[in-house]
């Protein structure tokens, strides 16, 4: 139940984003394209320990809505397909009111979702600094907004709300540092 109200709380953000008679093929995000791009993104994450069974742990932080309350954030590099971008990943954790002993004592029972920035190749999309945006349930299956579509690719480009207009509020689309990893 714990991620179950965890993960909605990020889709429930992009329920006025969507239109209800949006449908997939019509939305720059949420492909056939987009998940195979996402599904190879979480292989590379499982290699590199980041998501999946012996995961690398970190000190959990407070965090906020719409990524949960408590967070574990990582940056590195991955690469796919012969190119190489800045990977972040952000594990959720919730419900409101955990803890960071009950995090760091029990993880997979408070995990709610994975979200995740990779940055693609110039091109991909320029306005939005290239960034692919998406989210993962625990198991490493794409979450999906309350209409159906799936949370991987430019995550509600165009919107006033949702992943990419959050986001585009900083320099570097990145709120936990200043560092510019290009």
């Amino acid at each position: 139940m714990k991620r179950i109200l965890l993960a909605t709380t990020l889709t429930t953000a992009l329920t006025a984003v969507l239109a209800p008679a949006a449908r997939a093929q019509d939305a720059p995000f949420g492909t056939d394209a987009d998940a195979a791009y996402a599904a190879e993104l979480w292989s590379i994450m499982q290699e590199l320990k980041l998501v999946g069974d012996g995961m690398i742990r970190s000190f959990p932080y407070e965090g906020t809505d719409p990524h949960g309350m408590m967070l574990e954030t990582f940056y590195t590099s991955a690469t796919i397909g012969g190119h190489t971008g800045d990977l972040l990943v952000k594990r959720n954790f919730g419900p409101e009111g955990v803890e960071r002993d009950q995090v760091l004592s029990d993880p997979g029972t408070h995990l709610g979702a994975i979200t995740v920035m990779y940055r693609r190749e110039g091109g991909y999309d320029a306005d939005n600094q290239n960034w692919f945006w998406v989210k993962y349930l625990p198991d490493g299956t794409l979450d999906k907004a309350p209409n159906g579509m799936r949370l991987a690719g430019r995550v509600a480009k165009g919107a006033d709300t949702g992943c990419i207009a959050c986001h585009s509020g900083t320099d570097d689309y990145i709120f936990t540092t200043d560092h510019l990893m290009q």
